[in-house]
């Protein structure tokens, strides 16, 4: 008998003749003869959602990216076709369906091209896995550039390059290494200064290869699931991202002492360790809010528990460093060992809460614990009861936050370091295998834990980090880039991951500064915190095996540098604090990479050192050893030096002086920047009085400054205080106007003007149309206070 195999090697297949379209509202299917759907929905004008079945079948619709609450809502669709295409029309979009092949192109509305297929949705099916292959091919055009990707080790500019998403622990990982411990599916595209997003929501191993194998086309695969991708239409930068935090989520503010200094080593241990650093931290007036106990304060590595000849009395303990100003953080990993006598694995067995491997046995393998078996986060019974184990350490204890490690998951003496394909999840109530639920057990873990330090830390807010996450995790956590090494390439490393995770969605990110691995120079750590306080979260975190990362460790010189580098970030707080409060409701990343700020300048596609440090300080840091400054490109427009006030046009390139107490710094003209007192941890002090550095600015800005309680959900009821302004500079004369909202009292009755750039001398000074006495200017002549509810300061030249 001859078989014939042809089907089962016939490979690629493809969309034919559309037979059939349907509109449901917002949603259009349209059927090929062959029995391919694709089903295109309209969120927005600007945001489309495209989804292909095959065999005429669309999965169950479950995504564990997309937040739920998010705005949806568009101003026109309508349904129209010509003699080659079906065409989708929306306020801002053309979308174009071939009618013999469903390939689309996308276009604005004045009809330029933005997107289009190359070869389209394809597929193979998978005769050995089960399910299909899915595949995208995109034509990428001459100058089109691309940006995203999460936590890629890489240069910022994606073109040319080809990455796997397949969250992985990578100890020691180098640049260009891939995957690592993230996985965002989301790119930006940036053609003829036009920005679009394409997000490939599909949590299975996906492929992005951005002209690599064919220098005309980008193209986008999975070995599973359904080719399920979001189109977002800028034309800025801005918007695209705005729009994908939007769908993915926004989180709630943290606690204002997360944004403080922390202090972490694997491990500080016993009490005597933690005290002693903590009184350091004060003995030296190095300000610091935060330290973190590693696996050691742990009985034998078992989560949840203590090891009473380390922490007889953690809770005390806790208390009195609450008591100096610092929070105490702790690890909780995955693996919960396998232990009859340890209350936690008994619960998760008699609830059958660990995952299993396909035959029924429990997933089994080995970390720091030794044997160990792993909650199945995917299943909400099992996140409910993840969350309750939080009441000791968290309630009663009084731990204040908590980070997730090894959760990739990370498994030892495996090959492939996680579990096996055929380890079992519920996935809410969709079974599969870990080949669909790799990449997110670690956000649902965080998503758990989350859960639970926020029911026992209330009425305060929780502070979650993860080192593994899946696009969405930033509703529930923040997160740091995993284990790197204290080398220079990894200083310029982490510069470029905390840039690409904040036009990512995922803004509240931060390196372990100085590298994890090895042991920095106080050179090399120096430049690191002087980059590391300009990161979202501030952290450094080390391998103690490699010797002392504490600011005091380097030396007497690298240790005033490194006070006076962490004093700055606690004047910048208000700044710093107000960027969170724009992330958190508007989408709009913390750290701007220099093409999300520009990207009309095509200089502006390739650098990857500068960025600018929420909407006004444009931040350069040095990343070669020996240097007393270097060249780095200043963006357009008119920017003052931070450091003498001299003022410089942009636009160029430029030798910038920068010994190592310096990094090049630049303040946009017309900013006002919002800064408090130094203080040793957050709320050390009462602030009797706001500082705004106002540069001056021939011309109109505008500017913000949020403040809230710092703790706490009152702001949510309107207990806020969001003062905007708006400066106003003409030759001999600059008006600044405030209009405050929200019902929040600040503790300061009193606001510091600090001019800086004034190019005339002052004769007068009106408030709320009343002139005030020029003695109220302080002795530099440049400084002036006035009462918190002033409405219009006329500085009369």
């Amino acid at each position: 008998m001859i078989i014939n195999s042809e089907l089962e090697q016939r490979g690629n297949q493809f969309p034919n003749d559309i037979k059939e379209v349907r509109q449901e509202v917002d949603t259009i299917y349209f059927t090929t003869l062959n029995e391919v759907v694709l089903q295109l929905t309209v969120l927005r004008d600007s945001v489309i959602r495209f989804r292909y079945g095959t065999r005429g079948i669309l999965e169950d619709d479950f995504s564990y990216a997309i937040d739920t609450d998010s705005y949806t809502g568009y101003n026109h669709l309508e349904l129209t076709e010509n003699k080659n295409y079906h065409i989708v029309t929306t306020a801002k979009l053309i979308i174009k369906i071939e009618k013999i092949s469903l390939q689309t192109k996308i276009l604005d509305k004045e009809g330029h091209l933005i997107n289009e297929d190359e070869i389209g949705f394809h597929y193979e099916e998978s005769f050995t896995l089960g399910g299909n292959i899915v595949k995208m091919g995109k034509r990428a055009h001459p100058g089109e550039t691309f940006f995203g990707l999460g936590d890629k080790p890489v240069h910022l500019n994606l073109r040319g390059k080809k990455f796997t998403n397949w969250a992985t622990d990578s100890y020691a990982f180098g640049k260009d290494t891939d995957p690592i411990y993230k996985s965002v599916p989301f790119y930006i595209g940036l053609k003829e200064k036009k920005a679009y997003g394409i997000f490939f929501d599909n949590s299975f191993k996906t492929n992005f290869d951005f002209c690599q194998e064919r220098l005309d086309v980008t193209s986008f695969w999975a070995p599973g699931g359904e080719m399920n991708y979001y189109f977002f239409y800028g034309p800025s930068m801005s918007d695209v991202v705005a729009n994908y935090t939007h769908l993915t989520g926004k989180p709630d503010l943290p606690p204002l002492w997360s944004l403080g200094f922390q202090q972490c080593k694997w491990s500080y241990f016993p009490e005597s360790t933690v005290k002693a650093l903590a009184q350091k931290f004060r003995d030296l007036r190095i300000p610091c809010d935060g330290i973190y106990l590693d696996i050691d304060y742990m009985e034998g590595f078992r989560c949840f528990t203590w090891n009473k000849e380390y922490f007889p009395d953690p809770k005390r303990m806790i208390g009195e460093l609450e008591a100096d100003g610092f929070k105490t953080i702790v690890i909780i990993d995955p693996g919960i060992k396998i232990d009859p006598d340890y209350w936690v694995y008994q619960e998760g067995l008699e609830n059958d809460y660990f995952c299993k491997r396909a035959d029924g046995p429990y997933m089994v393998g080995k970390v720091w614990p030794g044997e160990c078996a792993f909650p199945d986060f995917t299943n909400p019974e099992v996140r409910d009861w993840w969350a309750g184990l939080f009441k000791d350490i968290v309630g009663d204890i009084g731990v204040r936050g908590v980070w997730n490690d090894m959760n990739e998951p990370a498994v030892m003496e495996v090959p492939g370091k996680t579990f096996p394909d055929d380890v079992r999840h519920d996935y809410d109530g969709h079974p599969c295998s870990h080949r669909k639920a790799h990449n997110v057990y670690g956000t649902q873990m965080a998503r758990a834990t989350y859960e639970g330090v926020k029911k026992y830390v209330y009425p305060k807010r929780p502070l979650v980090i993860t080192r593994s996450a899946y696009s969405g995790a930033q509703r529930y956590t923040s997160s740091w880039t995993g284990d790197n090494v204290a080398t220079w390439e990894h200083l310029w490393i982490a510069n470029n991951q905390v840039q690409r995770m904040c036009l990512s969605g995922m803004s509240f990110t931060g390196t372990d500064i100085g590298g994890f691995a090895e042991q920095p120079t106080g050179e090399l750590f120096a430049r690191w915190i002087q980059l590391g306080v300009f990161h979202p979260f501030c952290r450094v975190h080390s391998s103690g095996h490699h010797g002392d990362q504490e600011p005091w460790a380097f030396g007497d010189e690298i240790t005033n540098i490194t006070r006076a580098f962490i004093e700055m970030r606690y004047t910048f707080l208000p700044y710093l604090y107000t960027m969170f409060y724009e992330y958190s409701t508007k989408g709009i990343p913390m750290i701007k990479p220099l093409v999300y700020y520009d990207q009309e300048d095509p200089h502006t596609n390739y650098r990857t050192d500068e960025f600018i440090f929420g909407n006004c300080i444009l931040v350069c840091p040095i990343l070669e050893p020996n240097s007393k400054g270097r060249r780095m490109y200043l963006a357009r427009g008119t920017w003052y030096n931070f450091w003498d006030n001299s003022v410089i046009e942009g636009g160029r390139e430029l030798w910038v002086d920068a010994d190592l107490d310096r990094i090049p710094m630049f303040v946009k003209e017309g900013a006002i920047i919002p800064r408090y007192p130094v203080q040793q941890y957050v709320e050390e002090k009462v602030i009797t009085e706001l500082k705004l550095d106002v540069y001056f600015k021939i011309g109109k800005e505008a500017s913000q400054v949020y403040e809230d309680g710092n703790d706490g959900y009152d702001y949510k009821k309107g207990r806020y205080s969001l003062r905007n302004f708006n400066l106003t500079g003409k030759e001999g004369e600059l008006t600044i106007q405030q209009h405050k909202s929200g019902t929040y009292d600040t503790s300061y009755d009193t606001i510091k003007l600090n001019l800086i750039g004034l190019s005339f001398e002052i004769k007068s000074i009106t408030v709320d149309n009343v002139e005030y006495d020029l003695n109220i200017l302080e002795n530099d002549g440049k400084c002036l206070k006035l009462s918190k509810n002033f409405a219009v300061v006329n500085l009369m030249g």
